[in-house]
């Protein structure tokens, strides 16, 4: 990501000489997908501009997977850049297929009504359920779509249909389509079943009576006038040219059409399109075009394991995750295992946080072979900032449930303890993630967070766990903290994991002792050292959360277990 102009063709990359040595041999899938670009070209020589494209279907609120096309995208493309060491220009097309008609209403917006009555018209035409600032519901998701990708300082060009076919920008190809119907008919129709292949036309025209997109047969086709004859909706037979944006094309030709038209490059699109790649490159083709690499992706899933949807509105949406983490961790997830199916709910999101931190912290430390498969390198186009951050995201979110925090400042009088000089003022980023860490223990902790009541045995711990504290300085370290859970776990048993060796040559401490702190203490699975939280908690503080523990006042006084 980076903060530069709109304009794709001044997009350039920070060169490195030794990064450009190291890139040659590097193994990250951005670099391997750019190599294949430059395959592409490398008997005819580069063309003035490489396009690169995504496509956007604004029939809901802009999600996720939108975002992550477009930063997958910029980082082949920074890669492509490096390779190539800045001596071809590129742009980002960012294409929204805003003339599409309307099929279904999506579930998560207003004026449900007034949309069913526009069904079947073209987006752009759609009036705004969201009110007059946009004049029509294409317009308000294109500009959502738009006002995401800018805060995340993208740099890519907004392109929209209805403008592209309005203003005769596809009239050549689209006239060339009409010349070579038969053609793409031969493509689509084995495709189809015998009932669709009666009424299939992959000219779509808008209905002068209606106003709707109209999947009827064609009754002629004339290349040389440049019309199709079909009957409207009320029955009359009607003509009209193909062009000026009197009628679209299906969406799998209309694929292939765009590709041929503006002369696409690369585009990546879901898993879910796999099957019709072959199409869309067999009917870009036939128009004249070349088709262009290609990369698929695995789709989104979510924590049911279902597809995210737009329309739907499952899975985590795009403010949901800002809410919680700062884009970069976004990013992070964008960029790792691609072609895996991911679960995108709550809990990943504190893992992206720690996880894009903790490659940030490991970069300088790291020659360039490793730099250039560090994910921090192609989310930051090759300038990550190497700040880090000097507390966990998952310690904070602990710090906020155990405090039950409303507010970050909450947070701020534990963390202005655990280090000196640590301040908003000085730590502007950690400042930033306790805000985050309160404001995702209260969307996806509190609501439903259950602590477990201690058993006997478990009781008895805890109380020894209180005594071996308080027998620590109130300024113990975390490593201190740390060692005296250690010595009460290792007098039990039932804490012993005899297939492992600890310090002494004794059985290591299992999982399960830290297990049961968390899930009693701070009704979580898991989470960071005990000693660092408690050190950051504070001593004291930490006794008396024990203390609730045994006494059991956290299950009784929890709002979410006393409502069950």
């Amino acid at each position: 990501m980076r903060n530069s102009s709109q304009q794709g063709s001044r997009f350039q990359a920070h060169i490195d000489a030794d990064a450009v040595k190291a890139a040659a041999e590097a193994k990250a899938w951005p670099f391997e997908e750019a190599r294949k670009i430059i395959k592409r070209y490398e008997k005819a020589g580069f063309p003035d501009t490489v396009l690169f494209e995504t496509g956007y279907g604004p029939s809901g609120l802009p999600h996720i997977g939108t975002f992550g096309e477009v930063a997958r995208t910029t980082m082949v493309r920074h890669a492509f850049h490096v390779l190539t060491q800045n001596s071809v220009k590129t742009k980002l097309l960012c294409f929204s297929d805003d003339m599409d008609g309307m099929r279904k209403v999506p579930e998560n917006v207003p004026q449900q009504e007034m949309l069913r009555e526009n069904l079947h018209k073209p987006l752009t035409v759609v009036p705004s359920p969201f009110g007059p600032e946009f004049p029509s519901f294409g317009h308000h998701n294109n500009a959502m779509l738009r006002r995401f990708l800018d805060t995340f300082g993208f740099d890519y060009e907004f392109a929209s249909a209805t403008d592209y076919y309005r203003s005769g920008r596809f009239d050549t190809v689209l006239l060339t389509a009409l010349e070579r119907y038969q053609a793409i008919m031969d493509v689509m129709l084995p495709t189809l079943g015998e009932e669709r292949q009666a009424t299939y036309s992959p000219f779509l025209p808008i209905s002068p009576s209606s106003g709707r997109v109209l999947y009827v047969p064609m009754k002629h086709i004339d290349p040389k006038a440049g019309t199709i004859t079909f009957d409207d909706e009320d029955g009359r037979e009607t003509t009209l040219g193909v062009t000026g944006g009197q009628v679209k094309l299906q969406w799998k030709p209309d694929f292939g059409m765009r590709w041929a038209a503006l002369g696409v490059d690369f585009e990546m699109f879901g898993k879910d399109h796999m099957a019709n790649a072959v199409i869309y490159d067999r009917i870009c083709e036939i128009l004249g075009g070349r088709a262009p690499e290609h990369f698929v992706y695995e789709l989104f899933l979510d924590e049911e394991g279902q597809k995210i949807s737009k329309s739907k509105g499952n899975g985590l949406t795009i403010n949901e995750w800002l809410a919680c983490g700062p884009t970069e961790s976004l990013a992070l997830y964008m960029f790792q295992k691609p072609r895996t199916a991911k679960k995108l709910y709550d809990e990943v999101i504190p893992r992206a946080i720690d996880e894009y931190f903790q490659f940030d912290a490991a970069y300088a430390r790291q020659d360039w072979a490793q730099r250039l498969e560090n994910p921090v390198w192609h989310i930051h186009s090759g300038q990550p900032p190497m700040t880090g951050s000097p507390v966990a995201f998952s310690m904070l979110v602990n710090l906020a449930s155990a405090s039950n925090a409303a507010s970050k400042d909450v947070l701020w009088a534990f963390l202005k303890r655990y280090g000196q000089g640590l301040s908003p003022a000085t730590h502007p980023q950690l400042d930033s993630l306790a805000a985050n860490a309160v404001a995702y223990h209260a969307a996806y902790i509190r609501p439903g967070k259950t602590y477990r009541a201690a058993d006997d045995a478990e009781l008895a711990t805890l109380q020894r766990l209180d005594a071996a504290l308080a027998a620590l300085a109130p300024d113990a370290d975390a490593e201190t903290i740390q060692n005296a859970c250690l010595a009460v776990a290792r007098t039990e048993e039932r804490y012993l994991d005899a297939a492992k060796k600890g310090p002494d040559g004794g059985p290591a401490v299992s999982g399960a002792f830290f297990q049961m702190l968390y899930q009693v203490l701070l009704a979580a699975e898991r989470g960071p050292r005990f000693g660092s939280f408690a050190q950051l908690y504070g001593i004291d503080n930490t006794r008396a959360l024990i203390a609730k523990g045994i006494s059991g006042e956290l299950v009784a006084g929890n709002p979410a277990q006393a409502a069950a």
